[in-house]
């Protein structure tokens, strides 16, 4: 007898509901295969590639190391790449650090859908806290940063700078997973800059028309967002675009790579170079072509993550061909799947879903309360360095500060005083100068 009940008035039958219940619960993790490649100019590239690290603040390891024991589910896996400018030490120290200060900021015990849920916020929280650890380093430099951190079927970037992330799904569609922080290519982001402080123009020499590129004044930076460049301005800010994508288990393809990859090549020819190759020959291959049409004018690297249907549903490599990508990742013919696959009917169509999109650069925006749970949430901890303050201390995101000694969970998120100043800062209401422990000084250091 079919049963045809109702739940929550949708008029789904609940034999369709126990089905797709079922069905979801024996979806598999998805194989990863990646690899890098890299022509190095000025030695201020850095990658980092972690295919299993655990979900908890300081067990994370770089360079593949394995996550100490925790299990498939309570894993993730984390790729980026960190451009640096004006010397290598933002790079390295956002290197080290990210990771840490990103999963430090998410509640423990959430379950898995509450995590990936939070992590959107404890990526622009983990950003700005290196950041502003950063500064009390005294170092100029600056590094922009694709981040990619993957749980599951589930694809989260973050970005700053003109490094970028594409996925090419099953079917051969082409996603933009990063967005591009130069001031040439973002009127959004000129206006931000000059309404906070900034000025912005192209070099001018003896009065002349102005040349090169639109740059950021004082020190002339071409991005409006990066980790570092202290002595540029507080408006230059590190707030990243944050992109949260589903893929189907039918997998994709990632091509995370610096600005020296992206000069020299479209993204179609980038993604035409990888057919038939697997990860690290593709990475290689895109690099190399790189290299060849522009010249190594610049630092060039390049992270291929291929993100498979488990084992018993992968074609072996050796058949990749002609077909490319969309044959690296295409399903076997029913006549290949066992009986008991086909019975499941769990497959999904190659099709990739958009979670969450946000790239505004303004905290209020992005470190607001608006997710169905109040305890993923840290209720008396600075949103962005997780300083533990006394109930009435913090001073509300949306810059209210309350008068009782009792914390509003409704004014909240809240920050403490040196993560308000950076907030103002960043936003023009303030200009931090550099002395005895303060945030930052105006240079001009760029031609």
């Amino acid at each position: 007898m079919e049963v045809q009940g109702e739940v929550d008035g949708s008029g789904v039958p609940l034999a369709v509901l126990l089905k797709r219940e079922l069905c979801n619960q024996k979806v598999e993790r998805p194989d990863m295969l990646f690899g890098e490649a890299s022509k190095s100019k000025k030695g201020e590239d850095f990658t980092f590639l972690l295919p299993k690290c655990s979900r908890r603040p300081g067990q994370a390891q770089a360079d593949g190391e394995d996550a100490g024991g925790a299990g498939d589910d309570d894993t993730i896996s984390v790729f980026a790449i960190f451009d640096g400018h004006n010397g290598s030490a933002a790079a390295i120290y956002t290197r080290e650090n990210l990771l840490n200060n990103v999963l430090a900021a998410i509640p423990p015990n959430l379950t898995s859908e509450e995590w990936t849920t939070a992590l959107p916020r404890a990526l622009v929280a983990g950003f700005v806290k290196t950041d502003k650890e950063f500064q009390t380093k005294a170092a100029r430099s600056g590094t922009t940063v694709t981040f990619v951190i993957i749980d599951g079927w589930v694809v989260t970037v973050a970005s700053v700078g003109d490094s970028r992330c594409i996925l090419e799904s099953a079917e051969g569609s082409v996603y933009f997973l990063s967005a591009d922080h130069r001031l040439d290519t973002n009127e959004e982001e000129v206006e931000r800059v000059t309404a906070s402080g900034g000025d912005v123009g192209r070099i001018n020499i003896a009065g002349g028309a102005g040349i090169g590129p639109l740059r950021c004044w004082p020190g002339g930076l071409c991005l409006s967002r990066s980790i570092g460049d202290i002595d540029v301005g507080e408006f230059i800010v590190p707030v990243p675009h944050v992109k949260q994508v589903k893929l189907s288990n039918a997998g994709g393809r990632l091509v995370i790579a610096s600005d020296g990859v992206w000069d020299a090549l479209r993204f179609q020819e980038a993604l035409n170079y990888t057919r038939g190759l697997p990860a690290e020959a593709a990475a290689s291959r895109i690099v190399k072509e790189s290299v060849s049409s522009k010249g190594l004018r610049d630092d060039t690297t390049c992270i291929v993550v291929d993100i498979l249907p488990p084992e018993k549903l992968s074609p072996p490599l050796k058949k990749h061909g002609k077909g490319g990508i969309k044959a690296l990742f295409r399903r076997r013919p029913s006549d290949e799947l066992t009986e008991d696959q086909m019975d499941r009917g769990c497959l999904e169509p190659d099709v990739v879903e958009e979670i969450y999109e946000e790239g505004s650069a303004m905290l209020a925006q992005r470190l607001k309360i608006n997710y169905p749970t109040g305890n993923m949430f840290k209720l008396h901890d600075c949103a962005v360095c997780q300083l533990v303050m006394k109930p009435g201390e913090g001073i509300s995101v949306h810059g209210s500060i309350p008068r009782n000694s009792r914390v509003d969970p409704w004014g909240g998120p809240f920050l403490c005083s040196s993560c308000q100043l950076k907030k103002e800062a960043m936003e023009g209401k303030q200009h931090l100068t550099r002395g005895a422990g303060s945030l930052f000084e105006e240079t001009t250091r760029r031609p």
